[in-house]
C-alpha cells in the first residue's frame, strides 16, 4: 500500500499520460486506500474532539462528569451533529481501511490518546482545552491532506476518462 507521503509527493503523477491504463488504475487504488486511511483517522479525531467539547460543555453548565456508562449512553447526542456531513461527500469504494501510516495514529494518540477518552473527568480544564486544541489543529490538517489526495485522485481519474473520450480505451477491454 503507498503511504500518504507518497501519494502527495510532486512526482506521484510524473509521466501519467504515458502509464497504461493498468498502471493509472493501480495508482488509482493506492491513492483511494490513502484517502480511506486519512478518511477513517479524521473521523476518529471528529469523535474525540466532540467527545471532549461535550465534557467542557458539561462543566461549563456545572453538570457532573458522569463515568464511562453515562458516557457511552450519551454518545448518540454528542455525535449526532456529525453523522450526515454536509455537502455531497464522495462515495467511498472502500468501508474501512486496511493499513494506516502510523504517523496518522502517532498524531492522534499524541492530541488526545485513546485511553484517556474514559478518564475525560479527571483532566483539569487547562488540560481538556490543551486536548480540544491539538485535535482540532490535527482535524485541520488531516482535510487538508485529504484535498491533496482528492487533487491526485481528481488528476488520476481525469486521466481515464481523457483516455476513453479519445479511443485511447475502450469498453470493450474490460468484457472478458
Amino acid at each position: 500500500m503507498a503511504r500518504l507521503e507518497d501519494v502527495l509527493t510532486p512526482d506521484y503523477l510524473d509521466g501519467l499520460e504515458a502509464w497504461s491504463l493498468d498502471g493509472v488504475r493501480a495508482r488509482r487504488d493506492e491513492a483511494t486506500e490513502v484517502e480511506t486511511a486519512l478518511s477513517y483517522v479524521r473521523r476518529m479525531v471528529q469523535g474525540r474532539l466532540d467527545i471532549v467539547l461535550a465534557e467542557q460543555e458539561s462543566r461549563r453548565v456545572g453538570e457532573s462528569a458522569g463515568d464511562v456508562a453515562e458516557l457511552v449512553a450519551r454518545l448518540p447526542t454528542i455525535l449526532g451533529d456529525h453523522v450526515l456531513a454536509p455537502g455531497f461527500g464522495r462515495l467511498p469504494t472502500l468501508i474501512a481501511p486496511g493499513d494506516i501510516d502510523p504517523p496518522l495514529v502517532s498524531a492522534l494518540e499524541d492530541a488526545l490518546p485513546a485511553a484517556r477518552m474514559s478518564t475525560l473527568a479527571e483532566l483539569d480544564d487547562a488540560d481538556l482545552e490543551v486536548a480540544s486544541h491539538k485535535l482540532e489543529r490535527l482535524e485541520r490538517s488531516i482535510s487538508s491532506q485529504r484535498r491533496a489526495v482528492f487533487e491526485v485522485l481528481d488528476r488520476l481519474q481525469n486521466e481515464i476518462v481523457r483516455r476513453y473520450r479519445s479511443g485511447e480505451a475502450s469498453v470493450d477491454s474490460l468484457l472478458p
